[in-house]
């Protein structure tokens, strides 16, 4: 079966904006089933100013202390 986005239900989703990326904590349910916490960044592009999706990787200090609360909450929406 392959993917059907109409069925990807968004519980909670909330981004936090850093200089050249920023990163997403949203939580889903898929075909009414069990929500799934779901991070991702996205990068700037300089060339169109418009951002890209990006391996998420590994987050520096900052990036962590800043998406830390926002997983919290997420939690709470699960």
């Amino acid at each position: 079966m392959a993917f059907d986005k109409n069925l990807d239900k968004a519980l909670f989703s909330e981004t936090v904006q850093f200089e050249t990326s920023r990163i997403t904590v949203g939580v889903f349910s898929y075909n009414e089933g069990t929500a799934k916490m779901q991070i991702s960044r996205e990068n700037l592009n300089n060339n169109n100013g418009e951002y890209t999706f990006a391996k998420l990787g590994r987050m520096l200090k900052e990036e962590a202390e800043k998406v830390i609360p926002l997983m919290q909450k997420a939690l709470e929406n699960m």
